[in-house]
């Protein structure tokens, strides 16, 4: 039994053949509906239609390895992503990235406290002192950065930058070098892993970040598609109206903790039935 589904392009459809909601992708994750969002087999169907159409998933925001590493540390956890990308755009325009020599921690916060226009809006940048340290510190090390043909190896390396964790690493091998071999655990990646029965709810990226890694990388290559696309399409999906996302997401995250309550509750039952007799 399979499910199908069509992509419409300029010239016609293409029909896309999937195994069944119920079948089994991993050990206890489903396909589930391709047109039910956010399961695994909605997201397959995405990458391949984006391929199809010609829309594949894009990458790299920087043309240097330093550019790379300061769009990467601009943006992230608590900075809307267009605001990230501003603040990157306000930098590399004041010369940051290039140049024999990195700017110094009070330029690049003063940079940072200008006003940066996102479109026609003006808005002020949230954590300009902590970012300029980072950068500050990291511009050295990045002008003399070896060079990396696999993305774990120039993760493993970028750990040592101040202010670079394993996401943002991660984040910056897979942008620079296409690398599929890391994986970018971000809030998205995450609520979709738990969501999809993927990653257990114990784990944290904050404690297990190579263990929901090896996961996701496992996950992508039951889908057969790259790690890369895949993460970069549950980005977009995720990220391209907020709201909506969210009340699906707390919809089927209510849903799945009051499974747990009543599957708690009738084990408990059992229990106690079984002391009695």
């Amino acid at each position: 039994m399979t499910q199908t589904a069509a992509v419409l392009t300029r010239t016609g459809a293409i029909q896309v053949e999937l195994p069944s909601a119920e079948a089994e992708l991993m050990q206890g994750v489903q396909w589930g509906a391709v047109d039910a969002f956010p399961t695994p087999a909605y997201f397959a169907f995405q990458v391949i239609a984006r391929r199809l159409v010609g829309r594949p998933a894009r990458y790299s925001l920087g043309r240097t390895l330093a550019e790379e590493c300061g769009a990467c540390l601009l943006g992230g956890h608590g900075i809307p992503g267009e605001v990230g990308i501003a603040a990157y755009e306000q930098l590399r325009t004041k010369g940051a990235f290039g140049g024999t020599q990195a700017p110094l921690q009070e330029q690049l916060e003063a940079w940072l406290r200008e006003p940066i226009f996102v479109g026609a809006r003006a808005v002020h940048y949230r954590f300009a002192a902590q970012k300029a340290r980072y950068l500050a510190q990291a511009l050295p090390m990045l002008k003399n950065a070896p060079a990396f043909s696999v993305g774990r190896h120039l993760r493993d390396w970028l750990l040592d930058v101040p202010g670079i964790g394993h996401k943002t690493a991660s984040w910056i091998a897979r942008n620079w070098l296409h690398a599929d071999d890391v994986a970018i655990l971000d809030i998205h990646i995450m609520r979709v892993g738990r969501l999809a029965g993927l990653f257990p709810r114990h784990l944290t990226v904050e404690r297990h970040y190579l263990e929901l890694e090896d996961l996701f990388l496992r996950f992508s290559a039951a889908l057969d598609v790259r790690p890369s696309e895949l993460d970069a399409v549950i980005w977009y999906e995720m990220a391209s109206s907020p709201g909506s996302v969210r009340n699906v997401v707390e919809h089927l995250e209510g849903r799945a903790q009051k499974a747990a309550r009543h599957s708690s509750t009738s084990r408990d039952g059992r229990q106690q039935q079984l002391q009695l007799a």
